[in-house]
């Protein structure tokens, strides 16, 4: 069991889940986060007075996977999260964590069934 976590770019969500959804992955967590990467922020301006951004949104995925849906699920990040075929700096990251247990509340069921 893996635990799967993808930040990526709010716009692309609905495409990400759309993906996600033809490789039969349909449980995931989503999360409204802040983040500093490579994009560094950026500068506004507001009532006259610059000022800068250094914290960009962007949307957080969590997903329990058994190990046969690893592959498909980060492949369909990639295809739903990329901003153009040669992607951009901002796109995203996806981490993969190792998911020693998984209780279901509901049933007490655990591991692989849980998920």
């Amino acid at each position: 069991m893996k635990l799967i976590i993808a930040i990526i770019q709010p716009s692309r969500l609905e495409a990400v889940k759309e993906e996600l959804s033809k490789a039969e992955v349909f449980r995931l967590t989503v999360s409204d986060v802040q983040g500093l990467g490579r994009q560094r922020g950026h500068t506004e301006v507001y009532r006259g007075h610059e000022y800068e951004v250094n914290l960009i949104r962007k949307v957080k995925l969590e997903i329990g996977v058994n190990e046969e849906f690893v592959g498909p699920t980060i492949e369909a990040i990639l295809r739903g999260g990329r901003s153009g075929p040669e992607g951009e700096i901002g796109d995203g990251k996806i981490f993969v964590l190792p998911l020693d247990d998984v209780v279901r509340i509901r049933t007490g069921e655990r591991g692989p069934e849980a998920i």
